[in-house]
């Protein structure tokens, strides 16, 4: 039986990918290293120290900065992201999701986030989604970021259900690792070929049907 939904932000309940990127392109001119959207896209699911590892590498400059520093950056990155993103709304939540809460709410089944984003709770608040969420696990606190398991495995605890009673749904392959190691079925939202090791696929968030997720989890059980 199902005990809770836990569920990515980005990519799943809105797109802040866009915004991300604006944010590292920005810092990556300031230090010479150009970034591109397709770039982007190998740095969702992932803290945003080890994106910033990532851009470093990119431009060969992974020695030139202290620990210190790269803190400094990191923040400075995630000062003009939260800048940004004052700007999402109810309108922005992605095609399909809010009907997926309600349903799953009025089954009497929990449901979490799990997001590598420090600001998911300001986010779900502009979203105006917080009031479906009965726990939201803080990146700030998890010591390993995805694709270890930890930040489900927090949403798991928080919402006192068993793992392997969740259904975990991500739009990045990091988070469709952090699942199947937290012993969650997997959903993802995407390229089939990227999400390929996820227990099943959809390409857009319009297709997370209720219904159809409840038997998969149970003809998999």
């Amino acid at each position: 039986m199902v005990e809770a939904f836990i569920f990515d932000l980005d990519g799943v309940i809105t797109d802040t990918a866009h915004y991300h990127y604006l944010a590292w392109e920005k810092l990556g001119n300031e230090i010479g290293i150009k970034i591109d959207e397709e770039f982007n896209e190998t740095l969702k699911g992932i803290s945003r120290l080890q994106s910033l590892e990532k851009i470093l590498i990119l431009g060969n400059k992974e020695n030139d900065f202290t620990n210190e520093e790269k803190e400094k950056m990191a923040n400075y990155k995630n000062s003009y992201y939260v800048s940004l993103i004052e700007n999402i709304t109810f309108k922005d939540v992605l095609p399909g999701i809010l009907e997926l809460l309600e349903k799953i709410r009025l089954n009497n089944i929990k449901i979490g986030l799990a997001s590598a984003s420090k600001n998911a709770v300001k986010v779900l608040n502009n979203l105006e989604l917080t009031k479906y969420f009965n726990f939201i696990a803080d990146a700030a606190i998890c010591k390993n970021s995805k694709p270890a398991p930890d930040i489900f495995l927090m949403a798991a605890k928080g919402l006192n259900v068993n793992p392997i009673n969740c259904i975990g749904i991500e739009d990045a392959s990091a988070g469709i690792d952090a699942i199947n190691d937290a012993k969650m079925y997997s959903v993802g939202v995407g390229d089939r070929e990227i999400l390929n090791k996820a227990k099943f696929v959809v390409d857009s968030t319009e297709k997370l049907k209720f219904e159809a997720l409840i038997k998969l989890f149970e003809v998999k059980n």
